[in-house]
C-alpha cells in the first residue's frame, strides 16, 4: 500500500509526458509547412462579380472610414450593410455615403427581429442580394466575401483571391485571408495612461497579432491537408453556388446558422457538403487588435461558447462519407478544444504542485513531470514568438520576440478563463451575442495615438 502513491504518480507522470511530446510534436508538423510557404501568382478578380456583406450593429465609430476603404479597394463590388437596430448614427453614415453610389447597398433590421445574431444579419443580406441578381447569373461566378464594420483590405485584395489555386480553381468553394491587427505598432494605445497600461495595452494587441498571423495560418496549412480549413468573420469569400448548396431548407433563412461561431459552423457545414474552402497568407484584411483585457475576455468567452455549441455536429461529423478520417479527427480535436482546455487547466497546475513537492522531497519523478509541464504548458506556446518574427516581422529583435514569447505562453493560458466563463454561460442556456465594443467607442477621438505614436517600433 505504502508503493501506491508512486505508482500513481509515475503512471500520470508518464501519460503526461507523453501528451506533452505529442503536443509539441503536433505543433511542429503544423510549422514546417507555415514555414516553407511562398506566395503565388495572383488571378484576374473580373472574372467574377463581388459582393460584400458588412453586419453592423452599432458601428458608427468605425463604419464612415470603413465604407470609403472597402470603396477604395473594391471599386468594382457592391457593399451590403446590414443595419441590426442600431441606436447609433450606424444608418445614417451608411445612407450618407450610398448618395451617388448604386453599389452601396442598406439592408435594415428592426427589433424584435433584429439582434438576434450575426448568421441572421448575414442572411438578411444574403436575401436581400439574392433579389437582385439578373436570372442568367452564374452562382459560381457571383463571390460573397464577409467583412467586419472595421476591416481593412490589402491593395489587390480580390487579385490575389481570384488566383489560380483559389477561386480561379472550379473545385474551390470559398477563401479565407489572413487577419492582421493594424494597430500592432501603435506605442501609446492609452495616450493618457501611464507607461505601465500602455505596454499592457501594446503587448495584448501584439500578442493578437502573433495569433492571427502566426498561430492560426500554421493551424489552417495543417488543414489543407485534412480538407478542413476554416473560415473567420473577418476577411472570407464564398462561392454563391456554394452556399446555395447549404441553404436547403425554405424555414432555414439562409445558409448561415444562428451559433456563436457562425464562421466556424459555415466552413463546417461546407465541408460536410463536400465543398472546399482555401486559406491564403498572399493577401490579408487588417482589423483593430483590442488593447483591452476585459473586452477580449468578451470576445474570447463567445467564441469559446460557440466552438461549445458546434460539438453538436460531431455526430454528423463522423456520419460523413465525404469527409476523411485525418479530417474527421482534425474537426474533432477543434470542436473538443474547449473541453480539453478546461481539463487542462486542472491537470497542469495540480502536476506543477506535485513536481514541486517531488523537487523538494528529491523524488524520482520530479524531472519527467516538470518537463512535460515545461513543454505542455511553455515550449509549444513560447515558441510563437520567435516563429512570429522569422516569418511576419523580421525587422522586429530576436530577444524581444522571446518575450513575446513567453507573454503569448500566458496569453493562451487565460484562454481558459474565458473558457470557464463560456462554460457557465453554455450550461445556463445563454446564447446571447456579445458584441465586442470597438477601441473607438473607448477613447476619444482627441485622444487617439498621432501618427508618430503609431510608428513602428524598431
Amino acid at each position: 500500500m505504502g508503493d501506491s502513491p508512486s505508482v500513481v504518480v509515475t503512471s500520470t507522470t508518464t501519460l503526461f509526458l507523453v501528451l506533452a511530446v505529442a503536443s509539441v510534436g503536433y505543433l511542429v508538423a503544423l510549422v514546417v509547412p507555415f514555414l516553407r510557404g511562398r506566395p503565388r501568382p495572383a488571378g484576374d478578380a473580373s472574372r467574377f462579380d463581388w459582393h460584400v456583406i458588412v453586419p453592423c450593429l452599432n458601428e458608427a465609430a468605425v463604419i464612415g472610414e470603413t465604407l470609403t476603404r472597402l470603396r477604395e479597394a473594391f471599386p468594382d463590388a457592391h457593399l451590403w450593410i446590414v443595419d441590426d437596430a442600431s441606436d447609433d448614427d450606424t444608418a445614417a453614415l451608411v445612407t450618407r455615403h450610398r448618395q451617388g453610389d448604386r453599389r452601396i447597398h442598406l439592408v435594415p433590421r428592426e427589433l424584435p427581429r433584429a439582434r438576434t445574431g450575426k448568421g441572421d444579419a448575414l442572411n438578411a443580406a444574403y436575401r436581400a442580394l439574392l433579389a437582385t441578381l439578373p436570372a442568367d447569373a452564374a452562382p459560381d461566378r457571383v463571390v460573397i466575401g464577409i467583412f467586419d464594420a472595421d476591416g481593412v483590405p490589402a491593395p489587390r485584395c480580390l487579385d490575389v483571391v481570384a488566383s489560380p489555386h483559389l477561386l480561379g480553381d472550379p473545385s474551390v468553394d470559398a477563401v479565407q485571408i489572413e487577419v492582421r491587427m493594424r494597430n500592432r505598432d501603435e506605442r501609446r494605445p492609452l495616450p493618457g495612461s501611464g507607461r505601465l497600461r500602455n505596454l499592457i495595452a501594446r503587448t495584448l494587441v501584439r500578442l493578437q497579432d502573433i495569433e492571427f498571423r502566426a498561430a492560426v495560418p500554421a493551424i489552417q496549412a495543417g488543414r489543407s491537408f485534412t480538407g478542413t480549413v476554416s473560415l473567420g468573420g473577418n476577411g472570407q469569400f464564398v462561392r454563391l453556388d456554394a452556399l446555395r448548396a447549404l441553404d436547403d431548407a425554405p424555414d432555414r433563412g439562409g445558409p448561415w446558422r444562428n451559433s456563436l461561431l457562425d464562421d466556424y459552423e459555415l466552413a463546417l457545414h461546407l465541408a460536410l457538403a463536400g465543398r472546399t474552402v482555401a486559406f491564403t497568407r498572399d493577401t490579408w484584411v487588417e482589423q483593430e487588435g483590442l488593447w483591452s483585457a476585459r473586452r477580449l475576455l468578451v470576445q474570447r468567452t463567445r467564441w469559446s461558447q460557440g466552438t461549445m455549441q458546434c460539438a453538436r455536429h460531431l455526430r454528423t461529423v463522423w456520419r460523413s462519407r465525404r469527409l476523411s478520417v485525418p479530417g474527421r479527427l482534425e474537426i474533432s480535436y477543434s470542436l473538443l478544444q474547449p473541453w480539453l482546455q478546461l481539463l487542462v487547466s486542472l491537470v497542469c497546475p495540480a502536476l506543477l504542485v506535485v513536481a514541486a513537492s517531488h523537487l523538494i522531497g528529491g523524488g524520482t519523478t520530479r524531472w519527467g513531470l516538470l518537463l512535460g509541464y515545461l513543454l505542455l504548458a511553455v515550449v509549444q506556446f513560447g515558441m510563437w514568438g520567435p516563429l512570429y518574427r522569422a516569418k511576419c516581422e523580421p525587422d522586429q529583435g530576436f530577444w524581444r520576440s522571446v518575450g513575446w514569447g513567453f507573454a503569448y505562453t500566458a496569453y493562451v493560458w487565460c484562454y481558459s478563463l474565458a473558457t470557464w466563463r463560456a462554460l457557465g454561460r453554455h450550461l445556463r442556456g445563454d446564447g446571447a451575442w456579445a458584441k465586442t465594443r470597438r477601441n473607438a467607442e473607448i477613447v476619444p477621438p482627441r485622444t487617439r495615438a498621432t501618427a508618430p505614436d503609431r510608428a513602428r517600433a524598431r
